[in-house]
């Protein structure tokens, strides 16, 4: 029995550095995926921040300092209200310019 043992012990031996070879493969090869994941997200933010970028400077510019709101109310309805905590002046019911 002991020779059966002795002889298991020698083939798994054996085989352990073909297997960390194979580890080692598979290792590299996902830090390649890893990396082309990580080039393709890259340039697929780049050319969403180009096109968009525009877009999100007008967006900031309307809404101004966030620190201006309260936070957002859900109603049950499902409504969202952004109140500020200044209100804006209207002027006048006459004087308003209001575009449809």
């Amino acid at each position: 029995m002991s020779k059966i043992r002795a002889a298991l012990l020698a083939c798994s031996l054996a085989l352990i550095p073909a297997s960390v070879g194979v580890a080692e493969d598979g290792q590299e090869k996902m830090r390649q995926g890893a990396d082309l994941l990580q080039e393709g997200l890259e340039l697929l933010l780049e050319d969403l921040l180009a096109e968009l970028g525009p877009a999100w400077l007008e967006l900031q510019e309307m809404i101004g300092d966030l620190s201006a709101y309260y936070p957002p109310e859900i109603l049950p309805n499902g409504d969202i209200i952004l109140r500020r905590k200044v209100p804006i002046e209207l002027p006048p019911e006459g004087e308003s310019e209001v575009e449809i």
